[in-house]
């Protein structure tokens, strides 16, 4: 047990010291974030996630505090890993998790990292609904993923709960993703929109809370007449929260079919959210060229909720977590390439 507080703590300070890092040296209040430094960034998060990849496959033992054979074989069974151990053999069997977990960390982390670009989508829908300045989009996005860190880290342990409990809330996760899948492909044509008069969280905080009509600077808060008000650059960053709450409900369950370690979902949660900003500055001007990234997550979507829903009979197919990612890579990998080769024909007016 203290090895792995000590492990999670670690984990939790080294996170706040780069969000600490990222607001005090990477945002800029009068500029843009440049597609030059939302590319560094990128590379050093995702740097960052193959770099606890190789901490994982070294040290991922001392994450449930495993040092005997039954250790072992109790954390095996609690989260479903199916290894096959020698119980003569501690060594071998410690290599083998430990292995199992960084693939199992590896797997999430794209497949989260995969679902977020579907977030994209629709924060660029907001921030263009509420005419908010390119200027304010990182303070925005840094106090949003605050609040998704915040969020993913109750639901994430809550789900586990609920499957230690009652195992058979995992098909009842599979049957909603293999249904989110087809919804998404049916409706992956339809154009969405935001419409900020009318949008619901735009309407509860107008009953709460005084509103200022305008923007003012890259302030969340004013105070007129010693009453204190919030902007319209606030109202988005409740509107980011309460979309990355709903995309939440479907990536969490994408997750629990790669790993059901609380821990390494978390963990891959967490970096997967934390690359979101970067990406989305770079991917913000050119998002709508992958016009058939929303088939191919759509795709993704379906096979692991198929996964999940035939969680006893995977393995025995060849269905591990390393062809899992195989696949899921080429899905993603189809999809941005068939957009490529085949961009979308512009409406003529």
């Amino acid at each position: 047990m203290h090895n792995e507080l000590i492990f999670i703590s670690g984990f939790l300070l080294f996170i706040l010291a780069m969000l600490a890092i990222d607001l005090g040296l990477f945002a800029n209040p009068d500029k843009p974030v440049s597609i030059k430094r939302a590319a560094v960034m990128s590379i050093i998060w995702i740097t960052l996630a193959l770099c606890f990849y190789g901490l994982i496959l070294k040290y991922g033992n001392l994450l449930h505090h495993i040092e005997t054979f039954s250790d072992l074989q109790r954390i095996n069974v609690i989260n479903f890993h199916h290894l096959i151990l020698d119980p003569n053999n501690l060594p071998a069997g410690l290599d083998l998790y430990r292995k199992n977990l960084g693939l199992e960390f590896i797997t999430g982390y794209v497949v989260e990292y995969a679902l977020s670009v579907d977030n994209i989508f629709i924060m660029v829908l907001i921030f263009t609904a509420f005419a908010v300045d390119s200027r304010h989009y990182h303070k925005v996005l840094f106090w949003g993923i605050i609040g998704a860190i915040v969020m993913r880290f109750c639901f994430i342990f809550l789900g586990a709960t609920l499957i230690a409990h009652f195992h058979w809330i995992l098909y009842l996760f599979g049957a909603f993703l293999v249904y989110t899948g087809i919804s998404m492909y049916i409706n992956r044509n339809q154009k969405a929109e935001v419409n900020p008069e009318k949008h619901t969280i735009v309407k509860l905080a107008s009953r709460y809370f005084s509103i200022y009509p305008k923007f003012s600077g890259n302030r969340f808060f004013i105070k007129i007449d010693h009453q204190k008000m919030i902007t319209p650059l606030f109202l988005v960053l409740l509107i980011i929260e309460g979309t990355d709450l709903l995309f939440a409900v479907d990536s969490i369950p994408a997750i629990f079919s790669i790993t059901k370690d609380p821990y390494i979902v978390f963990f891959s949660n967490i970096f997967a959210i934390l690359g979101l900003r970067s990406m989305f500055f770079l991917l913000v001007n050119i998002i709508n060229k992958f016009h058939y990234l929303k088939t191919g997550l759509a795709v993704l979507l379906a096979f692991i909720g198929l996964k999940m829903l035939g969680a006893n009979y995977t393995d025995r197919i060849g269905l591990t977590t390393g062809n899992s990612l195989l696949i899921i890579l080429m899905i993603l990998l189809v999809s941005i390439g068939a957009s490529l080769l085949f961009p979308k024909r512009a409406v003529k007016a």
